[in-house]
């Protein structure tokens, strides 16, 4: 297995209309190619529309996001006394068993219950207030709060994009890790397995990982497994800077000091550099490292995900 290869599948959850599933209110889609031509071939995707599921009908009533009394309602537009709050709410339980092994979700954004973020509210004259998560995916990220969420059209950002793909990659790694039985040796493996991946996304969530595992005790580990899995995709979900991305690049040309001529390590130092300051993408000083250590083997370095967060096919390094 490679690092950046799980096994089986991985499972992502998505809004079925992002598939071309005609299940929207007006009977149409919103199928979004990225997710399904890209990323595709790459996931198991768990498809579910919370309208559908709760049984509004296809076509159907359009609903919205309107606060009443303080307390946001998910009602419909021509008919203010259909509300479905709580069926949006309650569903998350009700597919709990089917969302088993999902390793990231992947939203429709601006719908009052996928939308994770900026979903219009109103108040009941039809007045814009301002915007809040759509009620299904609040239930989401409320029952897993780990688990890796982004919306479709954030996913044209190509950092946000590179961000979500490593930490679905990452959760799925972890999920594995845990379905298979950790001990506090397989626990330290993991963290220092993704030492420089977790150092490019925050280096203080690094520095407070890192006394957890070493303290690590089979008689607490439980608790030890929970606390780290938080901090570990918290630390991921910050997303990784040139400069943070420079310092582990740096850090890898470390190993290579006393194996690369003099002309070999000035190159490495003018791409990292040229990288920093944005002239070439991050694809560059990782292909020149992974040259050089295919020519120079450092087992530490071979077990690092940092050089292979994601497939290749993907082409996130080239955008980032």
């Amino acid at each position: 297995m490679t690092p950046t290869d799980p096994s089986p599948r991985i499972r992502v959850g998505v809004s079925r209309c992002l598939l071309g599933d005609e299940v929207r209110f007006d009977g149409g889609h919103k199928r979004d190619r990225y997710v399904t031509d890209v990323l595709g071939p790459h996931f198991e995707f768990v498809p579910v529309c919370p309208e559908v599921e709760i049984g509004l009908p296809v076509p159907g009533p359009p609903i919205r996001l309107v606060q009443i009394d303080g307390a946001l309602r998910v009602r419909g537009v021509r008919d203010a006394e259909l509300d479905v709050t709580d069926d949006l709410e309650g569903l998350y339980g009700r597919i709990t068993d089917r969302m088993s092994g999902v390793s990231g979700f992947v939203l429709k954004r601006g719908s009052p219950s996928c939308g994770m973020e900026r979903v219009k509210v109103y108040d009941p004259t039809g007045r814009t207030l301002g915007s809040d998560a759509g009620r299904f995916a609040a239930a989401l990220l409320a029952a897993r709060p780990n688990l890796p969420v982004e919306e479709e059209g954030r996913l044209n950002d190509p950092r946000l994009r590179e961000n979500f793909v490593t930490r679905v990659f990452a959760y799925a790694r972890w999920q594995q890790l845990r379905a298979e039985g950790v001990t506090v040796a397989a626990l330290q493996r993991f963290h220092a397995r993704h030492k420089l991946l977790l150092l490019a996304h925050n280096q203080a969530g690094h520095r407070r990982l890192g006394p957890r595992v070493a303290s690590a005790r089979p008689e607490t580990l439980d608790a030890t497994l929970d606390a780290y899995e938080r901090g570990f995709m918290a630390t991921l979900g910050t997303k990784a800077s040139p400069r943070s991305h420079s310092n582990v690049l740096q850090h890898l040309a470390g190993y290579l000091k006393r194996a690369l001529d003099a002309g070999d390590r000035g190159e490495l130092v003018e791409v990292t550099d040229r990288y920093r300051q944005g002239q070439v993408p991050l694809i560059v000083p990782i292909t020149l490292l992974r040259h050089h250590f295919r020519r120079h083997p450092q087992p530490w370095v071979a077990e690092q995900v940092y050089l292979h967060p994601h497939p290749a096919e993907l082409m996130l390094h080239n955008h980032v």
